[in-house]
């Protein structure tokens, strides 16, 4: 599904990575660890094309792999609702916007909160409202950088199964975090990462 060879990044003078070597096939995830500052959130900047190699190169199966990056800003308008902000991202990637109330529902986020500005949510709305870009259109590689912040015992068990849905239909998943990750995840590596962004 995706090939990292020989990867190098750098940020002014400081090599985040050199040499970085790793596959990932369909049905794995990925877990990426290590201390802040290693370069974790830049290598998943690296995977969906928003930071410059310094050398090696990042292939995947297909070329165009189509790919969802969700950051830990979460990218979304704070004075649009949950539904506005979905249908934004819908109509910038020719998603159906129609679907939004539906996976909203499904990131259980109902009706009132869906109304609600964005500013007005709690941090673990702001985030359900996020992963619902997962469900909106879907795609074969999610790239999630801290996916479990901000979310209660609920939330992270509603992203463990869409966690376990996407690998069983053969999806896969880079994602750093700094909790361990939910039980129960199938075909799950870790690559950890030292503070001189070193594998």
């Amino acid at each position: 599904m995706l090939q990292i060879d020989r990867l190098s990044i750098g940020r002014g003078d400081r090599v985040l990575f050199a040499g970085l070597s790793v596959a990932l096939q369909p049905g794995e995830l990925l877990h990426v660890r290590g201390a802040n500052g290693c370069g974790k959130t830049s290598l998943l900047e690296a995977i969906a094309g928003l930071r410059r190699c310094a050398q090696g190169g990042i292939r995947s199966t297909p070329d165009e792999l189509a790919r969802h990056w969700i950051g830990h800003r979460n990218a979304l308008s704070p004075s649009l609702t949950p539904r506005e902000n979905l249908q934004f991202w819908a109509g910038l990637n020719g998603a159906d916007a129609g679907a939004a109330d539906e996976v909203l529902t499904a990131v259980g986020l109902g009706a009132g909160v869906r109304r609600r500005a964005v500013r007005a949510l709690s941090a673990g709305q702001k985030r359900r409202s996020a992963l619902a870009r997962l469900l909106l259109q879907p795609r074969p590689l999610w790239l999630l950088d801290e996916p479990l912040d901000g979310l209660d015992a609920d939330g992270i068990a509603l992203i463990a199964g869409l966690l376990r849905d996407h690998l069983h239909g053969g999806g896969g998943v880079i994602m750093t975090s700094h909790q361990p990750l939910p039980a129960g995840l199938p075909a799950v590596r870790e690559l950890a990462l030292d503070r001189a962004g070193q594998p």
